[in-house]
């Protein structure tokens, strides 16, 4: 098929997730030969010259957006946010006598699997949770009950399936007793202005709103790195990895490349900052429309509203296959909700323009007039 003649949907999916047109196209043109290389990123050596160009660019273009501080470290690992639920308090738990406290703000579904899995190295303090109001916001910052001497505080700063996001960093003296804050980006990197010195570990599979599955970027305050247990991966300690430049073992390279193309498009676009007035924009137009009518509904308090990540429910939700079905013919793909939630979720990372969300905001009026 002639790729000219192809027609592009609008991706809605939460993960993986929309890419820069701009970026596949740069990737397709040198899938065979990198810079004249002779040899596709894909076969490239990790430890080859050509390589090593490619991601320290990566870790170089990363640093600069986010605006990175010299003593934090940008690791490149594999496992995804999953993998970090396990990793992040097999790194820091034993900075603390054992067995260590560490706390947890539960907001949705993602961090409720985060301190799930923690609850298998540390002791684990509920230190609040909006469970009980079925995640529609984050419980207020003085209700937060936090232990005395934890070995971090964890909150996951945009909860992708639940549509809830953080629109304040928790300050460190007043809100975690001290302890370093550690965010689980994952569905919202690079979309907002971040100051990561608020912050001792950020961490975030690239398969949202980076690039492709199977990267994981791990930032992290360098007082923080070498007290792993000692049961923790070789593969997966920080300090080693830090050691190695990320190299300890052989890295995702090619979702690094594609990453590292996804930076150089983020400069182009203006930066972070330009990104961000954006992606205020879009989540407006699509909010906006959404509480314009009570044929729809999204069930989150307005102030934890996510920009990233949109659920929304039909009235009568007999409908939703229809609505999907329609959706499909629109060229409007992957809108279903996530199975623990239901309804529908728009997806509308850094990638994904504006004309999509005006798409998506023309159908929602056009299947209204017709059902409503």
């Amino acid at each position: 098929m002639n790729p000219a003649s192809m027609k592009r949907v609008f991706n809605f999916s939460a993960g993986p997730a929309v890419l820069p047109e701009e970026v596949l196209a740069q990737a397709a043109a040198e899938m065979l030969d990198w810079h004249g290389s002779g040899m596709s990123v894909m076969e490239m050596s990790h430890r080859g010259k050509e390589f090593i160009s490619i991601y320290e660019a990566a870790v170089r273009d990363f640093r600069e957006l986010l605006n990175v501080p010299a003593n934090y470290r940008i690791l490149f690992l594999q496992g995804g946010g999953i993998g970090e639920n396990a990793i992040v308090p097999l790194n820091l738990v034993g900075r603390k006598a054992q067995p260590a406290t560490v706390d947890f703000i539960q907001t949705g579904s993602w961090s409720s699997k985060s301190l799930k899995e923690a609850r298998k190295y540390a002791n684990v303090n509920v230190a609040a949770s909006s469970e009980a109001e079925k995640f529609a916001g984050i419980p207020a910052r003085d209700t937060w009950k936090l232990s005395k001497d934890a070995a971090y505080v964890h909150i996951c700063t945009n909860e992708t399936i639940d549509g809830v996001e953080f629109q304040f960093a928790p300050d460190v003296a007043a809100d975690t007793n001290g302890a370093p804050l550690v965010a689980d980006m994952s569905s919202h990197i690079l979309s907002r202005a971040v100051d990561v010195s608020k912050y001792g570990v950020i961490f975030g599979g690239a398969q949202k709103n980076i690039g492709p599955a199977g990267l994981t970027i791990v930032i992290v305050r360098e007082d923080l790195i070498g007290h792993a247990l000692p049961i923790c991966p070789s593969a997966f300690e920080w300090k080693l990895v830090d050691d190695n430049n990320s190299m300890y073992n052989t890295p995702p390279t090619y979702a690094i490349y594609i990453a590292g193309l996804v930076f150089q498009w983020l400069k182009r676009q203006g930066g972070v900052a330009a990104m961000e007035e954006r992606n205020i924009a879009k989540a407006k137009l699509l909010y906006d429309t959404l509480d314009s009518t009570g044929f729809y509904s999204n069930r989150i308090a307005k102030e934890c509203r996510s920009r990233m990540n949109v659920p929304f429910f039909l009235r009568d939700e007999s409908l939703n296959d229809t609505f999907l079905a329609g959706a499909k013919e629109r060229g409007l793909v992957q809108l279903k909700g996530h199975k623990s939630v239901g309804g529908m979720r728009a997806s509308i990372y850094n990638a994904m323009p504006i004309e999509g969300v005006q798409a998506l905001v023309d159908y929602l009026k056009d299947f209204e007039k017709a059902h409503g």
